[in-house]
């Protein structure tokens, strides 16, 4: 479960420049070497002047086809959109009231309040011990996912997902994490089409064709496991399976390069880098974070370019979560203070798993 609290005080991401100042000036100064190439001269030159005007012409001759070939290329790019079957916006359902827990079931801490806890400032380290509890929940979180994308299929409501992932986790003995976390009212997360995440399950049914991010967080023996995934719905069209699989792509290049003494950085480096190639956007609101006794600590894992300090330790968990989005990557909350949407009403995509931080690598505890 990914979470938005202090990440608007980072540095801004790095960005390649590219005023539209400075694409005007190149675009003007193209159109007057293309052009300077055809005037023919009054007075033919002599001497130095001539040999001078020669060289110039040949230097026009040579550069300003590829400026404006460059030109062309940029025009392109920015008037190049990604089609995709815009789909009706979302809009809220009835949810219906918070599923019960069994008293005997181990509850997390910040029950009993409405308020978002602190993030812990203490990066969740973990001995033999602590580790072993860590895979149990991450293992349980990975199978009540898989469980939960079985369900995700035209006609069924969000609502029933939650009440089945809520079932299989208690019957595990086990607390939905998310379940009156700040006042979140239900025990999964739902995030259909433009939301980003958040969503709050509800009445609403599922349609042919859109996409669903399940997020589930369990807390087991006193550990969280968190992870989520974006399920394909019906018959998806292949602009949103793009962005299915280019996000699942960008989750796993991000992990490939964890390991200890490696920097946080280089995620969102890497993470952007891939998302870029295919023109879409990195979330930069939301972030993964540290995962283990506590819901969410330090480290904040940001996923788009930045200059965040800090190196991995071994024995470390966190999550990396990145969220795509085919449009705008700006967004609006609901009045509920939580279903959190695009901007511009373009679909975004979201994959997150639990990383254990290895003296060689990275182990995933919530693969299945």
């Amino acid at each position: 479960m990914g979470f938005a609290g202090s990440v608007s005080s980072p540095p801004p991401p790095l960005q390649l420049s590219s005023s539209s100042s400075s694409s005007s000036s190149s675009s003007s100064w193209s159109k007057s070497a293309l052009f300077s190439v055809t005037p023919v001269s009054f007075s033919p030159p002599t001497g130095k002047n001539a040999q001078y005007r020669k060289r110039l012409v040949v230097l026009s001759k040579r550069v300003s086809p590829l400026e404006e070939a460059m030109r062309i290329r940029r025009e392109r790019e920015l008037q190049k959109t990604v089609k995709f079957r815009k789909r009706p916006p979302l809009r809220r359902g009835r949810v219906s009231p918070r599923l019960p827990v069994p008293d005997g079931i181990p509850k997390p801490p910040y029950l009993g309040s409405n308020e978002l806890p602190d993030i812990s400032s203490e990066h969740q380290i973990h001995d033999s011990e602590g580790i072993v509890k860590m895979r149990a929940a991450c293992e349980l979180a990975a199978r009540v996912l898989v469980n939960a994308g079985k369900l995700v299929r035209p006609s069924v409501t969000t609502n029933e997902i939650d009440k089945a992932v809520h079932q299989m986790i208690i019957a595990a003995g086990a607390y939905p994490s998310p379940l009156g976390y700040g006042g979140f009212p239900k025990s999964v997360c739902t995030s259909v089409n433009e939301c980003m995440c958040h969503g709050i399950p509800d009445s609403r049914q599922l349609q042919d064709g859109d996409i669903i991010n399940i997020d589930v967080t369990v807390y087991l023996n006193g550990y969280h496991g968190d992870t989520s995934k974006t399920f394909l719905c019906g018959n998806v069209n292949d602009a949103l399976k793009r962005l299915v699989k280019v996000t699942e792509e960008c989750l796993e290049r991000g992990i490939a390069l964890c390991k200890d003494g490696a920097s946080f950085k280089k995620i969102g480096k890497r993470i952007s880098e891939h998302a870029e190639k295919y023109g879409y956007g990195v979330v930069e609101r939301f972030v993964g974070h540290g995962v283990g006794t506590v819901f969410h600590s330090e480290p904040l894992i940001l996923h788009n370019r930045n200059d965040r300090p800090g190196i991995m330790v071994e024995g470390e968990t966190f999550t990396i979560e990145p969220i795509l989005t085919i449009g705008s990557t700006e967004c609006i909350t609901w009045p509920d203070n939580w279903t959190t949407l695009t901007a511009d009403g373009s679909p975004a995509a979201q994959f997150e798993h639990t990383i254990l931080i290895t003296r060689t690598g990275a182990e995933i505890l919530t693969k299945c």
